[in-house]
């Protein structure tokens, strides 16, 4: 007897990476043209237009050959809709445009990402930069890959080797305390680790954790959406990931820590309750 898994389509991953570059470079041909927004009404303007052109194109596409999987609405600013997956054996999530204040501002630092959801987990994420022609790629249980090639996540001998980099939720603000959690966690990094940063796209600094081009990635706050395509390549690729306290990073968590093979057990200190410092 089929199990519900074996029983759902067979994914063509070579078409969905084609795909999501066709859609990718597409905004590619067309960046650095918009004015960049002076008001939060131009602002909200671009970033709805972008953000359906992206879904439309991605729909558009995959559509016709998986008509039975429906597409979760993207949610990243609805902190409680994050909080579980769908009840749907397989969804399609797609934040269109990660980074999309960055294409408004003319800046690199944005892609495209994509990840569909079996079971509750994520099965298969994509992440494109079209500035850089660099394609991440995962599948549960296969690896993952750059362009094709596949990725390891490595971990630097000394500390002040390492490079930190730290996010936030959108909005994070809306939520009471969470910049001061912010804060200390990223105080934090600043006293143990060699060199930290941000570089914009959650998703795109996961995906270079797994190339070992990063080697710490931390945030503070829900943000579960933002987060999953980055993860699951993060995860192929050899990485750790866990909440700030150390516990094992679930859908829904309230934090998120992901670091190259060994830095967690390494690096972050233990308080006498078996918790992480942060």
């Amino acid at each position: 007897m089929k199990t519900e898994r074996n029983a759902m389509q067979e994914i063509d991953v070579p078409f969905i990476l084609e795909s999501i570059r066709h859609t990718g470079d597409t905004f590619l041909q067309t960046f650095k043209q918009n004015n960049i927004p002076q008001d939060q009404e131009d602002l909200m303007s671009q970033f709805q237009e972008i953000d359906k052109k992206c879904l439309v194109m991605l729909q558009d596409a995959l559509n016709p050959m998986y008509p039975e999987i429906p597409w979760a609405e993207d949610s990243e600013f609805d902190f409680e809709q994050q909080k579980q997956p769908l009840d749907l054996p397989e969804f399609w999530l797609c934040d269109s445009m990660d980074g999309a204040v960055q294409y408004m501002r003319h800046l690199p630092g944005w892609t495209i990402n994509l990840v569909l959801v079996r079971e509750g987990r994520p099965y298969l994420a994509v992440i494109y930069d079209p500035m850089q022609q660099e394609m991440y790629w995962a599948k549960e249980g296969e690896g993952a890959y750059l362009n094709g090639k596949p990725l390891q996540a490595k971990a630097k001998s000394e500390l002040w080797l390492m490079l930190s980099v730290f996010e936030h939720p959108a909005l994070s603000k809306s939520v009471t305390g969470l910049n001061h959690r912010i804060g200390a966690s990223v105080e934090e990094l600043l006293d143990q680790f060699g060199t930290v940063r941000n570089y914009g796209p959650h998703g795109l600094q996961l995906a270079w954790l797994g190339a070992g081009r990063i080697d710490v990635f931390c945030q503070e706050g829900l943000d579960t959406y933002n987060c999953l395509p980055g993860i699951l390549i993060a995860r192929e690729a050899g990485a750790q990931i866990s909440t700030t306290d150390g516990q094992d990073w679930t859908w829904g968590a309230d934090s998120l820590f992901v670091a190259a093979p060994g830095v967690l057990e390494r690096f972050l200190k233990k308080e006498s309750n078996g918790m992480l410092s942060f």
